[in-house]
């Protein structure tokens, strides 16, 4: 009977290495897949928020145009987030983030922009005047 019950032991160890050792390994693919933050406009690092740079998006005003138009972009809670702008009319930026931000455009070249997103989710960017969406922020944690 001891020599039964050793022997479940045995087992149960032997089963329970093997399961950590798959979970070990799938979680390793998960980190190593996983895409790094998109910025638009520019390119960006990111790991986490304590030691992630900015990601910073271009906008340009120009003609009646707007681009970037309807763009994705990743970013991470409390990763700062720059919008560099350049126009030839007065807007209004709208980031509709929890508490919203709201920036005033001027037709400038050389515009900066800056905040953070504290609450995970989708959050768009956009432009009052024009009633257009720049971009998508898809903030996680």
């Amino acid at each position: 009977m001891a020599n039964l019950r050793l022997a479940s032991v045995a087992a149960a160890i032997a089963l329970c290495g093997f399961t950590t050792g798959c979970a070990e390994s799938a979680d390793t693919v998960d980190r190593t897949s996983a895409a790094a933050p998109t910025t638009v406009g520019s390119s960006t690092a990111a790991a986490g928020p304590a030691e992630s740079e900015a990601v910073v998006i271009d906008i340009k005003i120009a003609d009646g145009n707007v681009s970037p138009l309807n763009a994705r972009t990743d970013a991470v809670v409390g990763q700062p987030i720059v919008l560099r702008v350049d126009s030839d009319v007065a807007d209004e930026l709208h980031v509709h983030s929890n508490p919203d931000q709201e920036f005033t455009v001027e037709p400038v070249t050389g515009q900066e922009f800056r905040f953070t997103v504290m609450v995970p989710g989708q959050v768009a960017v956009e432009l009052h005047e024009a009633d257009r969406t720049v971009t998508t922020l898809l903030v996680r944690q």
